[in-house]
């Protein structure tokens, strides 16, 4: 990815210019997690999750401090007050192909 990234880890995808946030996600084996900072209704969530495009809780702790994509699972809370948002899925142009090399022979 390229560009300079805020301290909180916001930039903007290369290839869209949509705004994302790039954390690590974890304590242990942590996720390297590109997501939207669009946020989701509880509609929208259902619609775009699927097995390889994860909801992203984006927790912010108090108005100071940069918020942090947390794991949404069975122990988040059903009326979670922050805001949710889908791991990015580039919809830009991306760099052509490499072309197959000719036979030589």
């Amino acid at each position: 990815m390229t560009g300079r990234a805020a301290a909180d880890g916001t930039t903007q995808c290369p290839n869209c210019r949509a705004p994302i946030i790039r954390q690590l996600v974890g304590n242990r084996a942590a996720l390297t997690v590109t997501a939207d900072l669009t946020p989701l209704t509880p509609t929208e969530q259902a619609n775009t999750r699927t097995p390889n495009r994860l909801i992203w809780c984006l927790h912010q702790a108090g108005p100071h401090t940069p918020a942090r994509l947390r794991w949404i699972g069975s122990l988040h809370p059903a009326r979670c007050p922050h805001k949710h948002v889908a791991e990015h899925t580039c919809t830009g142009p991306h760099p052509a192909a490499p072309q197959q090399p000719a036979t030589l022979f």
